[in-house]
């Protein structure tokens, strides 16, 4: 079986793996997120030191940062209250958001036919 039939076959969703980045890496604020055997270090941006971390989602390499609560948008608003957001990225489109453990797909979802 290839890499790519074993991750079709993979008992855990992309919407599971998302809030499992946003639970290690925001939540319980490890230096590395654990995904199916493997790890993936957290770093933080130099400007904002903003929570980011690059991963892999079967065939796709995906990235997560911290939402920066400094921007206008109505996440930012939900940051400067205190919400965990971790915004996600796939070929420098944003996918997604997960909030206080609660994903929200973007329209990218669907064009970058990501599995659900």
């Amino acid at each position: 079986m290839s890499g790519t039939e074993e991750w079709y076959d993979s008992a855990v969703t992309l919407a599971e793996t998302l809030i499992a980045v946003w639970q290690q890496a925001l939540v319980e604020e490890s230096p590395e997120v654990a995904l199916e055997g493997e790890s993936y270090r957290v770093e933080k941006t130099r400007a904002q030191r903003l929570r980011t971390v690059d991963f892999r989602f079967g065939p796709h390499q995906l990235t997560g940062i911290e939402q920066n609560p400094e921007t206008g948008s109505r996440w930012a608003l939900l940051a400067r209250q205190g919400k965990r957001i971790m915004q996600f990225s796939c070929g420098g489109r944003y996918l997604g958001n997960v909030c206080e453990a609660r994903l929200t797909r973007y329209p990218a979802w669907k064009s970058l036919q990501l599995p659900d």
